[in-house]
């Protein structure tokens, strides 16, 4: 399914490059910074956030028509770029990308739906991109037997992201993002008390 979109549909492949060009600038601007962000406190906060974004954004959509809902081929460049810049909110650990980027889909009009499938779309660049970044960046440290691991790894990722959405879709599709949310609520506050 997405490889088939992505092979006939150009202006997808637009769309994408443009969404992915914030998160492109910040993490070469921002990469150090990025990096001292890592630690617990951040991340465990990270994700209470992200999850009562979910359930603000779900409280607001309560009463909302899906049938008005956008499909991915309807989605504008300018909101693609819009998705681009949440995307970047990823970068703070504890942010998760799919969440920052479906959460932009639905504010863009996306339905629950098309909103987790242009962020799995989205993926593909922002996971290559941030892997051959960080390459270059500890290029020096590396031996050759890291770069065959590290080339699994990506690809294990890869696949177990591609299962997830496609799950996720079909979740999506009778529910809300209401059980994501209380998730990561949940998730952030048993980090915060065993701290």
């Amino acid at each position: 399914m997405f490889s088939q979109k992505l092979l006939v549909n150009k202006t997808l492949w637009l769309k994408i490059a443009v969404a992915f060009l914030p998160t492109a600038v910040f993490g070469f601007l921002f990469y150090k910074t990025i990096k001292a962000l890592f630690g617990i406190e951040t991340v465990a906060i990270m994700l209470i956030i992200g999850g009562v974004m979910f359930l603000i954004i779900e409280y607001f959509r309560r009463n909302h028509d899906e049938s008005k809902d956008k499909t991915v081929d309807e989605l504008s460049i300018k909101e693609s770029l819009m998705i681009g810049f949440f995307q970047t909110l990823s970068m703070i650990p504890g942010t998760s990308r799919s969440g920052a980027t479906m959460i932009g889909g639905l504010f863009a009009g996306l339905s629950r739906k098309s909103a987790a499938e242009f962020s799995f779309l989205l993926a593909i660049p922002t996971m290559f991109a941030a892997t051959a970044y960080d390459l270059f960046k500890n290029r020096n440290e590396l031996i050759v037997d890291d770069y065959s691991l590290l080339a699994v790894g990506f690809t294990m990722a890869f696949l177990v992201a591609f299962v997830t959405v496609k799950a996720m879709m079909k979740f999506l599709t009778t529910h809300t993002f209401v059980t994501f949310g209380i998730y990561r609520i949940a998730v952030g506050a048993v980090f915060l008390y065993y701290m």
